[in-house]
C-alpha cells in the first residue's frame, strides 16, 4: 500500500460510549430505541422507560475505558481512529448557545490520547444521532432551522478543536435517509416528499458546514459519506441492465450533490416523476456549488442483483445473487465487488477515496482455552483487503485508508444487538445488556497487526 496509508478503525459514539446522560449530556434520538431481533424493526419509546433496556444508555463502556481501548488499538498498529462526537453531548437540547464544556473535555481526552499514539482522527460530526428535543419541538430534519443548529454544534467543533483534526465526514451515510430516516433523523417516516426535503436540508447543512470549516483551517478535508455497493443486472436482457444502472444512481444523487454542487438531471427527474417538489432557495444553490467536499469516504459491506428474490441487508435491501455466498445474517460476501466499487466511484468523481466501513458481523464464540478464534472475520477481510490492493496496484484507483467496522466490538445500529459481531477486540456484553465489558483480542486482532506492521505486503 502507499506508505502513508491511513489503516485503521472505525467506531460510533451512540454505539460504543454509553453514559447516554452523565456529564450534562441531552437525550439523543437513538436513547430511544430499543433492542430488537434479526429481521425485526427497532421500537421507540416516547421517553426513557425504566423497564426496558437501551442498549446505547451502557454501550460498552468506552466513556470511561476510552484511554484502555485507544491503547489496545494502539497495539494493532493504528494510523488512523474514525470516531463520532454525539451531538447531545455538546448541545444536550440542540438549542443552547453555548457548548457542554464537560462535553468537547471528553472528546479533547480522546485526541489528546490519539496524539501520544500518533494516531491520525478522522471524525465524523453526525453519526446517526441528534438531540430528541430538536426531534420532538422542532420536527427534525423537516425544518430549516435545524440547519443553524447544526452549524452552531460544528462551530464548537471547528473552534476546540482547530487544527488537530484534519478530516471530517459532516454525516454518517448520508444516502441511507432514504431507506431508514429514523437513524439520521429521528423522524418515521415513508413520504418521499418529507424524506427528500430533510435530506435537502443535510446536503446543505454540509455544504455550509465545509465552507464554515475552511473559514477555521485551510487544512480541512471533507468528505462524502455513502453507504455504497453497486446492483448487478441479473441476467443480460436490456430492462435488467438499465434497473441495474438506476439503482446505482439513486446512491449516486447524494455523491453528485456534495461532489458536484448541484442536483443531476437525473435526480430533478427522478423527484418529478416521485412527485416531490423541494424548497430550494437561491442561497441554498449557491452553498451547494461553494459547499463541495475534497475526497470521497464510504461503507462497503455487499452488493445486489435486480433480481426479484430479496437478499438481506442492514438498511437496504436488494436482489440475491446466485454466484456469492452470504453472512450469518445473510449479507452477500463480494470482495470483487468492492474493487468494482472502487473504480466505479473514481470513473465517476476523480476523488480520493477512503474506506470508512468495512467488515463481518459475526456470531463468536470463546473456545475452551479462553481464545477467540474468528478465522471467518480474517478470511472476509483478507478478501476485501486484496480487492483494494488491486484497485490501487492495477487499476489505478486512489484509495487513502481503511478503517475497519469495527474497531472493538460494538452496539448494532440497526437492532441494538451486540450478538452479531464486528469487532476485533472482544467485549463481554450479552444481547440482554449482561457482562463485565472485558476486553479480550480475537485472533482478528493479531492478523490485522501483522498486516499493518507491513502495509499490506503479507495480503
Amino acid at each position: 500500500m502507499p506508505n502513508d496509508f491511513l489503516w485503521g478503525g472505525a467506531i460510533s459514539a451512540t454505539q460504543v460510549e454509553g453514559a447516554y446522560n452523565h456529564d450534562g449530556k441531552g437525550l439523543s434520538n437513538l436513547d430511544l430505541a430499543l433492542r430488537c431481533k434479526k429481521g425485526e424493526k427497532r421500537q421507540i419509546t416516547q421517553q426513557v422507560d425504566v423497564n426496558q433496556y437501551y442498549p446505547s444508555h451502557r454501550a460498552i463502556g468506552f466513556y470511561e475505558s476510552y484511554q484502555k481501548d485507544i491503547q489496545l488499538f494502539a497495539d494493532m498498529g493504528f494510523k488512523s481512529l474514525r470516531f463520532s462526537i454525539q451531538w447531545s453531548r455538546i448541545f444536550p437540547t440542540g438549542e443552547e448557545e453555548r457548548p457542554n464544556e464537560a462535553g468537547l473535555l471528553f472528546y479533547e481526552k480522546i485526541l489528546d490520547e490519539l496524539e501520544r499514539h500518533r494516531i491520525e482522527p478522522i471524525i465524523t460530526i453526525s453519526h446517526f444521532d441528534l438531540p430528541e428535543n430538536l426531534v420532538t419541538k422542532y420536527g427534525s430534519w423537516k425544518n430549516r432551522q435545524v440547519i443553524t443548529f447544526y452549524l452552531r454544534f460544528c462551530e464548537a467543533l471547528f473552534q476546540r478543536f482547530s487544527d488537530r483534526v484534519r478530516y471530517w465526514i459532516p454525516f454518517n451515510e448520508i444516502n441511507v435517509i432514504t431507506y431508514m430516516p429514523y437513524f439520521s433523523t429521528g423522524i418515521h417516516t415513508e413520504n418521499y416528499q418529507e424524506i427528500f426535503q430533510m435530506a435537502h436540508h443535510q446536503l446543505v447543512a454540509s455544504a455550509k458546514a465545509v465552507q464554515l470549516g475552511r473559514k477555521y483551517s485551510s487544512n480541512y478535508r471533507f468528505a462524502t459519506m455513502l453507504m455504497y455497493g453497486p446492483t448487478y443486472p441479473h441476467n443480460c436482457h436490456p430492462e435488467s441492465v438499465f434497473q441495474a444502472m438506476m439503482d446505482d444512481e439513486e446512491t449516486y444523487y447524494f455523491g453528485d450533490i456534495q461532489i458536484r454542487g448541484y442536483y443531476s438531471p437525473w435526480a430533478k427527474k427522478m423527484l418529478e416523476q416521485l412527485g416531490v417538489q423541494l424548497a430550494i432557495t437561491e442561497e441554498d444553490e449557491q452553498d451547494l456549488r461553494e459547499g463541495v467536499v475534497d475526497f470521497v469516504s464510504i461503507s462497503y459491506y455487499m452488493s445486489w442483483t435486480t433480481a426479484p428474490e430479496t437478499a438481506a441487508g442492514n438498511m437496504a435491501t436488494g436482489g440475491k445473487n446466485p454466484f456469492l455466498e452470504q453472512s450469518e445474517w445473510g449479507w452477500q460476501v463480494d470482495p470483487l465487488g468492492l474493487r468494482i466499487s472502487l473504480n466505479r466511484l473514481y470513473q465517476r468523481y476523480e476523488k480520493e477515496i477512503m474506506i470508512v466501513e468495512n467488515g463481518l458481523g459475526a456470531v463468536d464464540h470463546c473456545s475452551e482455552n479462553g481464545e477467540i478464534y474468528d478465522d471467518y472475520r480474517i478470511d472476509y477481510l483478507q478478501q476485501h483487503l486484496l480487492a483494494v490492493k488491486q484497485a490501487i496496484v492495477l487499476d489505478g484507483v486512489p484509495v487513502i485508508g481503511f478503517t475497519v467496522w469495527s474497531a472493538i466490538d460494538s452496539i448494532s445500529a440497526s437492532t441494538g444487538e451486540i450478538g452479531k459481531r464486528y469487532g476485533l477486540i472482544y467485549v463481554d456484553l450479552d444481547d440482554e445488556g449482561q457482562g463485565t465489558l472485558a476486553r479480550k483480542k480475537k485472533a482478528s486482532f493479531y492478523w490485522y497487526q501483522k498486516i499493518i506492521e507491513s502495509n499490506g505486503a503479507e495480503l
